[in-house]
């Protein structure tokens, strides 16, 4: 069935391993606000505590985490730590997370399916 698709291709085992990795990590509430924090620009693990309502040694877990991953960047200077979201990728791939939570949550119609390589959406994050 699928080999009659044109343009169809299976992602390598790599691909979809790294794939499976960057959403388990990112299957943790916190880690998500840590990164869209992270995606209104560059932020101290204080002030990351601070907005995400953890304490500052699980916020620096986290953050660890999602540098090894890949996810985030940390820049020093001095004795501090500044972190920001690694690249754009993060950005499209959590605003396409929470597009789709507020999506399933407001109980919208699906979209046709020919949208769904276009969507440009993006997300109304609920305060909390």
């Amino acid at each position: 069935m699928h080999s009659s698709l044109p343009d169809f291709q299976m992602p390598n085992d790599e691909q979809v391993h790294l794939a499976a990795e960057g959403f388990r990590l990112l299957a943790d509430p916190t880690r998500i606000k840590i990164l869209w924090a992270l995606l209104q620009g560059e932020s101290s693990v204080a002030c990351l505590a601070e907005l995400v309502g953890a304490a500052p040694t699980a916020v620096s877990q986290h953050l660890a985490k999602l540098r090894l991953a890949g996810l985030v960047r940390g820049r020093r200077e001095g004795t501090f730590v500044y972190y920001s979201a690694a690249d754009v990728h993060v950005r499209a791939l959590l605003n396409e997370a929470l597009f789709h939570a507020d999506h399933t949550d407001r109980d919208l119609p699906d979209h046709a399916s020919d949208d769904l390589a276009t969507h440009t959406g993006t997300p109304t994050p609920v305060a909390g």
